[in-house]
Order: C-alpha cells, then structure tokens, then sequence
C-alpha cells in the first residue's frame, strides 16, 4: 500500500521536462513587475477592446492599461544604449507618451481614459503620501533630525550659485539678465508647475499688468527642460555612486546613521494588519494636510510632511506599525512608479512646450543652471557630512517639476527612499523662491 502510495505521488510531481516546467519559467520571466504570460493575455486583451472601441472606465481596467504601457516604457529605455546610463526608463516613460499625445499617435479613447483616470483619482497624491510617510517612518530617527537639519546648507549655496552662473549664462549667449533671471533661471527652481510656475506667474502678472497665461506659456519651456535636466543628471549621479561606492550612501542621506540604519533596518515581510493599518496613517496625515491648506494655506504635502516627522520624533507610531510603512513604501517604489510616470507623460507633459525651449542658448542656460545646483550639492553636501551624491540628488529635485519631477529625479537615480528631503528641498525651496523673485521683481518694477 506504502508502495502505490510514493508510486502516485511520483505520477503528480512534474518533472524538469514536463509543461509545468516550462510555464513556471516563463511565469518568472517579467516585463517590470508582470509575469510574462500575463503580460501577453493582457495586450491582446486590450488590443481587441481598443480595436472594438469598448474600454471600460473602470479602475481595473486603468491599473491594467498604466501598468502595462509604464512598463513596456521602462523596459525600452532600460535596453536603449547611452540612454539606459542616464536615466532611459524614466526618460522613456514620461516623454514618449507625451510625444504620441501630441502627434496622436495613440488612440484617443486610451488618451482620454487615462485623463478622465488622472482627474478624477488624483492618484499622484496618494503615491507620495504613500512614499513620504512610509520612508519617514522606516526611517532611524537621527537620520531625520541631522538629515533636514543639514540639507538647507548646500540647497541654499546651490540655489545662489545656480542663479548667479544661470544669469551670467544667459546673458553671455545674448538673452538679457532680466529675462534668465525672471524667465529661466527661477521658474527652474519654483517649485514645479501647480505649486512653482502657476502662482510665479500670478504675481508677476499682477506686478507687470500683463496676462497670465502669456507668463505661463513663457516660463513652463524651462520648466520642462530643467527637469529633463535634473533627471538626466540623477541617472549620471546613480552611475558615479556605483563606480565610486566612497561617494555614496544608496539611499543613505548621511554617514552618521549607518550603524543605527543597519541595527534598526527590518528586511521582513509586515503582517497585512499593520500594512493596510499603515496605507491608512499616510491618507490621515494628507486629510489633516488637505484641512491645514483650506485654513492656512499652506501646501499639503508639506504639512503631511511634518505631521509624519512629529509622529516618528514622538513615537506615535508603533514599531510593527512602521514595518508596515515599510513595506507600503516598497510596494509604491517597486509596483506604482512607472505606470503613474506613464501617466504622467499622458496627462500633464506637453511635448510642445518642451520642444519650444530646445534653442542652443536656453539649452545651454538651463543646462548650465541645473548642473551647477547639482554639482555644488554635491561638493557642499560633502562638506557638511552628507553623503555627496544624495546631497546633489537632492539639490536636483529642486530643480524639478514638483512632486512630478520628485518621482522622476529620484527613480532615475534609484532612490526614491530620499522622497521627504526631495519634497522639502522642492516645496520650501520652489515658496522661498518665488517669494524672494516676487521682491525683487516688485522692486525692479
């Protein structure tokens, strides 16, 4: 009887030869995160719907479509050479949709899909609560009081040197100190575009006596093109840290917290309690940061930010509770970056204006000013203990195109774990900003 049992159980075990086999490798083949078979079943899905002009609105279908083409986008830029070394997936995933946009290149049910998607979901905000909150608190508690203390010294310096070289740039190839100055050079380091170029123009129209959106249309060329910059440098930044390891901490802000880091890191899987109970921190800390912007003003990111920082400092969250967060930001990093890059590139990346700033003396200023931010982040950001790459990464993200150019910045660079320093180099960085153009422009005028 024992005999015809281990007979049988032989019979149902699939050998090294058997289709089993076979499908389980291929089954562990994956474009991005998609296991290549399904990846197969899903295109031919959508192609038969987009074909019979019947795609549903509905969120599975959207995860389905973002995650398929953000992907896709990923996995060409990681194969096209030269580009793959500076940040090719996120270049590809965020500026091709936007090419096939403008040239209607892509059907446009999908385009108006993906909008209606984007509008009515604002899943941007999600991510980076989910990003901020969760990297906070999986964070050591020293690396976030020495972290954002030290930060401001080189985003500072930068930020001067940056406008100075970005000025004198422009107005050695001809463009006049007053347009880089106001034009090129500050809308670069506004903040983005809802929180930077969009208010920067609201006041200078309200100091110039000009429309609006002729500032805008103006100033958001240079937006695009220095966060195409920043990004382009982010990728560069990653390939120094990994041919110089002395340079960089991967992911580690500065030198003081690797032992702590180490001693408190949990490499383990969460329960799923305390995972969904931590998802659940992070949309509290953005409600309380939404109900803070409509009585103050103030942005809610930035006040999500420091809810997240006071609750880490105080102990308000509970150790299993911050494992979770751990493992919300890992899933976001990992599953969400490039198909929201995707439709990001759909949505709010016109490829018009980033052609408009592609003339050799605003290439050049633009060029000019993002590099100098980025190297004396790097050289200051040694100087005051940081490591020197995360330091210029994080004095790149002021030069992007807000929480937008944040995902970006930090995925080409592979370090998206440095998203509340990015976010406060890039919110406080982008308000003094524009509040100090705001003067002299007012004093000029």
């Amino acid at each position: 009887m024992q005999q015809t049992s281990l007979a049988s159980t032989e019979l149902l075990r699939p050998s090294k030869k058997s289709w089993s086999s076979y499908w389980h490798k291929r089954m562990d083949q994956r474009v991005g995160i998609i296991p290549l078979p399904v990846y197969c079943i899903i295109v031919v899905c959508l192609g038969v719907l987009f074909a019979l002009q019947k795609i549903p609105n509905d969120i599975s279908v959207m995860i389905a479509i973002l995650t398929v083409f953000g992907f896709t986008c990923a996995e060409l830029g990681a194969r096209i050479p030269v580009l793959r070394q500076i940040g090719g997936p996120v270049i590809v995933t965020t500026f091709l949709p936007s090419c096939l946009v403008y040239y209607q290149l892509l059907p446009n049910q999908l385009v108006s899909s993906i909008n209606d998607f984007w509008q009515t979901t604002n899943i941007l905000y999600l991510f980076i609560a989910s990003v901020v909150v969760g990297s906070i608190l999986g964070m050591h508690r020293l690396t976030i009081l020495r972290g954002f203390a030290k930060i401001f010294i080189p985003l500072a310096v930068g930020s001067v040197a940056a406008a100075i070289v970005g000025t004198l740039t422009g107005m050695a190839l001809g463009l006049g100190a007053h347009h880089t100055f106001f034009y090129i050079v500050i809308p670069i380091m506004a903040g983005g575009i809802g929180e930077g170029a969009i208010p920067l123009t609201l006041g200078y129209a309200d100091i110039m006596n000009l429309p609006q959106k002729q500032l805008f249309a103006q100033v958001l060329p240079a937006v695009m093109l220095g966060n195409l910059t920043a990004i382009i440098c982010a990728g560069l930044l990653n390939q120094l840290g990994k041919r110089y390891t002395h340079f960089t901490g991967n992911g580690r802000l500065h030198t003081e917290d690797d032992g702590e880091l180490l001693k408190n890191h949990n490499t383990g899987v969460a329960p799923v309690e305390n995972i969904a109970a931590a998802g659940l921190i992070a949309i509290m800390l953005y409600i309380l940061g939404i109900l803070t912007h409509k009585l103050t003003g103030l942005p809610a990111p930035v006040t999500m930010l420091f809810l997240a920082v006071l609750a880490k400092l105080t102990y308000a969250v509970s150790p299993k509770l911050e494992d979770g967060a751990r493992t919300v930001y890992r899933f976001f990093s990992t599953a969400v970056t490039y198909p929201l890059l995707f439709a990001i590139g759909i949505t709010i990346t016109p490829w018009n204006d980033l052609v408009a700033a592609f003339n050799l003396a605003n290439i050049i200023t633009i060029v000019a000013t993002v590099l100098t931010l980025t190297s004396v982040g790097f050289f200051v950001g040694r100087w005051v203990g940081l490591y020197p790459i995360e330091g210029a990464i994080i004095n790149a993200c002021h030069s992007g195109m807000g929480g937008i150019g944040d995902v970006a910045i930090l995925t080409s660079s592979n370090r998206l774990q440095l998203m509340p320093f990015a976010q406060m180099a890039t919110r406080l960085g982008g308000a003094l900003t524009i509040t100090i153009a705001l003067l002299l422009l007012g004093n000029l005028t």
